[in-house]
């Protein structure tokens, strides 16, 4: 039995415990629970923000703006725009397969809009301008990931470009041992996690005993899950085969990271997983693992872009909008745009969402309507972006591991 089957196991072990937990309904089990799975999503967050800065940095100091980092990124770029590309367009057939009726106006006004007018409705422009930080510390302690990504770039780009020196040598010290410890402190929290995984099931399991709303939006549903499956089990597949990789094996591989991208609905927070399971386990590169996994946190969002696309069809239906091949079209273009630039973070597709609508005068109540079961929709969602972003990185080393020096 290898290590990693025996690992399979125990995660599984830990899958069933915790829905056996949650199934009880003990409310003293759910505390705990529920205590158990908050302590994990604040050290998920602990380490994902410093963990993006250091391997940013890291891998800038050292590759700079060699002809190496360009190739990198420009097949980052590449990868994740043709992934996401290919998520919001088969959401689009999707939608037009499945058929969601338009809602009615006395289902989505009254308590629907008074849930919306009470949430942030910010503009596409405000979160971009809310990342360009002011100071040092911001990007640290807001938790902006693009915003600290901005810094790491920017401070790795420049120590790359100061001459060899005592000083230049003084700095990458620090850097690498700050590296060092951080992924060590990462390695540790993996260790236990499987005691979070239970936690996170029993919890959720408790949560959805009121079971998923149905009835006007099932299909709205329908469209938006099953193109995010297919997106995670079909689309994605083929891209790695199509680059000679295994995505049965590159699929267990990436469980653990997947597990927590479902249960912490956040890809920044489940970034130190992410990144620990590409390079212990699919064993790709970390030259490749730490430049490209923090940048696709923000950029690659193939979930996103399916949701954005579909409930913004949804909605725009709903208004009476005419959803011909060109309004389509444009809608495709604008979610596979607003994805890169969304923040991965809990209900981060859903505030964008909601942006884009009221921006353009749409009947935004719906989106109360669909907020009851946006909590699972954001753990398919998260879990798709992970792993594409595992997907992205093992292509890249794929195809550049011969050719970037180490």
């Amino acid at each position: 039995m290898t290590k990693q089957f025996r690992q399979m196991i125990f995660w599984v072990g830990a899958l069933v415990l915790g829905a056996v937990l949650g199934s009880l309904h003990i409310e003293a089990v759910n505390n705990v629970c529920g205590f158990v799975a908050s302590v994990f999503t604040r050290l998920f967050q602990f380490t994902a923000v410093p963990a993006i800065a250091v391997s940013v940095l890291t891998t800038l100091a050292m590759l700079g703006g060699n002809k190496e980092t360009g190739k990198i990124f420009k097949r980052t770029i590449f990868y994740t725009l043709l992934t996401t590309l290919a998520a919001s367009t088969i959401a689009a057939i999707l939608f037009f397969v499945i058929s969601p009726e338009a809602l009615a106006a006395s289902a989505y006004e009254g308590a629907a809009v008074e849930k919306i007018q009470n949430m942030n409705s910010s503009s596409y422009l405000d979160y971009f301008l809310s990342a360009i930080p002011n100071n040092i510390v911001y990007p640290f302690v807001s938790g902006n990931v693009l915003s600290v990504l901005i810094v790491s770039f920017v401070f790795g780009f420049a120590i790359s470009k100061m001459k060899e020196s005592e000083k230049k040598t003084a700095i990458m010290n620090v850097i690498n041992g700050f590296q060092e410890l951080m992924f060590m402190i990462i390695g540790w929290l993996i260790e236990i996690l499987p005691l979070g995984v239970i936690a996170f099931t029993a919890q959720l399991v408790s949560e959805m005993s009121a079971g998923i709303v149905a009835g006007s939006i099932g299909k709205y549903v329908a469209v938006v899950l099953s193109g995010n499956l297919i997106q995670f089990f079909v689309v994605l597949s083929i891209f790695l085969l199509a680059r000679g990789l295994n995505p049965i094996k590159h699929f267990k591989n990436m469980l653990p990271a997947i597990l927590t991208a479902l249960f912490t609905k956040s890809s920044a927070a489940t970034l130190p997983v992410t990144m620990d399971c590409a390079e212990n386990r699919v064993k790709c590169d970390k030259k490749f693992t730490r430049f490209i996994l923090p940048m696709c946190t923000t950029i690659n969002m193939n979930g996103c872009a399916a949701f954005i696309l579909v409930t913004s069809l949804f909605i725009m239906k709903t208004a009476g909008v005419d959803l011909n091949l060109l309004t389509v079209i444009s809608r495709i273009l604008v979610s596979v745009i607003s994805a890169v630039g969304n923040a991965g973070v809990p209900m981060g597709c859903f505030f964008l969402t909601l942006s884009l609508m009221a921006g353009k005068n749409m009947p935004i109540g719906v989106m109360g309507i669909i907020l009851p079961i946006y909590s699972v929709i954001d753990m398919i969602e998260t879990a798709v972006n992970i792993y594409s972003d595992s997907c992205v990185c093992a292509m890249t080393n794929k195809d550049l591991k011969d050719v970037v020096e180490a």
